[in-house]
């Protein structure tokens, strides 16, 4: 390994891809004693994105990958790390990216696998930055967050289906100069409710051998008032913390990007934070929460709109389950990346 020289490490192509079965409120709620009303007042959701039984991880993260790799200009021969944001590969080993790592002809490129649940983006884009600033022989990271949700979600359960979809974001790395790119990151854990959101079946506590299906412990568990409240005790302060760390505020900063967990508290904490939803950009109306996958594919898309300008102050900012926290602020690229293809 060398040691890298000055420089900085940027985002440089996004891409996401959804699948294509549209799930409305109204179709969901023919099995669930509750509105279509009461999903839109409680979490903003309208609709999510549900995998088709032939779908895979590996093929919705190819997809993505090769979109963000032609927003930045390169091939799969060109990339040297490949990092996948997953708890719902397509086995639960060999890593997704080792298949995707195949499947791209990524010949010599660095896989692993990245489990940090909804803020695993985050801590896959802080590893991958950390790397190259310490060697400089990796010319390009590929990070991407993908989830087949709906394989793990019991359709009759209030609790998860009306939140959790399916689909992939990717983001690629490259270097820039020194006063763009990642600034910092900050990160926190609060394993206090270490059981609040859960998937038991399949872990070696709980293994599929020897046992029939039990809907209790084979199905993605969650407490969504544990979730909410450490989401709003908690990622305001790791943002500030990122901040702090770059020698800014969180009111100079331009845009956010959040986990698209649920509209409502995405509104909450851009309240408490004393910011304009105009700041931010949200999907989970449209699309779902996508775990894993849901900053890339916000980013992905705030990106293709135009609404993260040259030269601004970004953050991107997830809390996942565990409860584990994480944020990054980013210096923009003095280029509109839609338009550098």
């Amino acid at each position: 390994m060398s040691i890298a020289k000055s420089g900085g490490v940027a985002i440089v192509g996004v891409g996401h891809h959804l699948p294509s079965h549209v799930e409305s409120n109204e179709e969901l709620c023919r099995g669930l004693a509750i509105a279509p009303e009461w999903i839109v007042e409680k979490t903003g959701i309208q609709r999510r994105y549900l995998a088709e039984p032939g779908d895979t991880a590996s093929a919705f993260a190819g997809h993505a990958a090769r979109q963000a790799m032609a927003m930045a200009g390169i091939d799969a021969s060109q990339l040297d790390i490949i990092i996948g944001c997953t708890f719902s590969g397509d086995y639960i080993f060999p890593p997704l990216s080792a298949k995707l790592h195949q499947d791209l002809g990524a010949k010599g490129a660095q896989v692993y696998d990245l489990q940090a649940n909804c803020s695993g983006v985050v801590a896959g884009l802080t590893a991958a930055s950390d790397r190259m600033f310490m060697d400089d022989s990796v010319r390009y990271a590929l990070i991407v967050g993908v989830e087949l949700c709906s394989r793990y979600v019991d359709r009759s359960d209030v609790n998860t289906a009306i939140y959790l979809s399916d689909g992939a974001g990717a983001i690629v790395l490259g270097r820039c100069d020194a006063e763009h790119g990642i600034r910092s990151s900050a990160f926190f854990t609060d394993s206090s409710n270490y059981e609040s959101v859960r998937m038991r079946g399949g872990g070696s506590s709980f293994p599929l051998r020897g046992r029939a299906f039990d809907p209790a412990i084979d199905s993605m568990e969650m407490n969504g008032l544990a979730t909410w409240k450490q989401a709003i005790t908690h990622m305001p302060t790791v943002i500030r913390r990122s901040c702090e760390k770059a020698g800014v505020t969180s009111k100079d900063v331009d845009f956010f990007v959040f986990h698209q967990a649920n509209l409502r508290l995405i509104e909450y904490i851009v309240r408490k934070m004393g910011v304009g939803l105009e700041r931010t950009y949200t999907n989970v109306q449209d699309i779902g929460n996508s775990g894993s996958a849901s900053i890339a594919i916000a980013l992905s898309e705030a990106v293709r709109k135009g609404l993260v300008k040259p030269d601004s102050l970004l953050i991107l900012a997830g809390v996942g389950a565990g409860f584990n926290f994480a944020a990054s602020l980013w210096r923009w690229l003095p280029r509109n990346l839609e338009t550098a293809t």
